[in-house]
This record gives structure tokens, C-alpha cells and sequence, in this order.
């Protein structure tokens, strides 16, 4: 049987986004209005 497994962020690659955005960087406030839900689901199968 398989189960779900989850990955560390940097599993691929060695450059961390958490570490090289701000805290107080616009991109971040984003997340408020963005609705990525949709997205997600349409992309999980890859």
C-alpha cells in the first residue's frame, strides 16, 4: 500500500526562498489575495 510522504523544501536544489526573501517583502503579503487552491489540485497529479 502506499501512503503520502512529504519532502524537505530543499530537496531539489540548494537555494532557500524563505532565506533570501525578507520578512517584510511584498510577495509575501500576497498570499492574503491570492487564491492558489484551484491550482494546486489541477497540478497534483504531476
Amino acid at each position: 500500500m502506499m501512503g503520502t510522504q512529504s519532502a524537505p523544501a530543499q530537496l531539489f536544489y540548494d537555494f532557500d526562498l524563505e532565506h533570501h526573501v525578507p520578512d517584510n517583502h511584498m510577495l509575501r503579503e500576497i498570499d492574503r489575495f491570492l487564491d492558489v487552491d484551484g491550482m494546486r489540485q489541477k497540478l497534483r497529479p504531476f
